[in-house]
């Protein structure tokens, strides 16, 4: 498999044989690294292009001498793939918008007694899960106007609606409530 980098005629061009030579090798040593780390051949083509953009972009602040050249690749290189990390966490984490909401039952079907153990639950929720609840179900923010409001990223706020909910439920199914 070639993993030569993509539209590199023009950069080559501009260098010298030997050099067009040592980007291309240093190019696989970090897509072989990148890969080693990544889950798919695509994400490792990906992380590898962030590698050589951001070092492009910081190609000036570089003082050649100070660190050679590839180690300066591979500590860019760990930094994105802790990135890529942190974004498919988050996209593992955010749940389903549809699962987040409740459904709508007309309030005539609950009785007084479920009311109570509800606002009891509710109470309960340590305070960030239930500002998070709050906030979504009485006041009908968005997850990234809770955040704003709270000072927190909105996948924070996303998990401790999930996490205040599942409370809940526990408290409510404890006390013999079925939703």
């Amino acid at each position: 498999m070639d993993v030569t980098p993509e539209g590199s005629g023009a950069m080559e061009k501009a260098m010298d044989e030997e050099q067009a030579v040592d980007l291309r090798e240093q190019y696989r040593e970090i897509y072989r690294f990148v890969r080693r780390r990544s889950r798919s051949t695509p994400e490792a083509e990906d992380v590898t292009q962030e590698v050589f953009l951001s070092a492009a972009a910081a190609l000036e602040r570089f003082k050649p001498g100070s660190t050679p050249g590839l180690a300066w690749l591979y500590t860019v290189a760990e930094r994105r793939l802790a990135d890529a990390a942190r974004r498919s966490a988050r996209r593992r984490e955010a749940p389903d918008e549809a699962a987040l909401e409740l459904v709508a039952t007309p309030a005539n079907e609950y009785g007084a007694s479920v009311a109570a153990a509800l606002a009891r639950a509710f109470e309960s929720l340590p305070l960030l899960q239930k500002q998070a609840v709050g906030m979504k179900l009485f006041q009908g923010l968005s997850f990234a106007e809770i955040a704003e409001a709270t000072r927190s990223n909105e996948g924070t706020c996303r998990m401790r609606f999930m996490r205040g909910l599942e409370h809940v439920r526990d408290v409510l199914e404890r006390e013999g409530v079925g939703l």
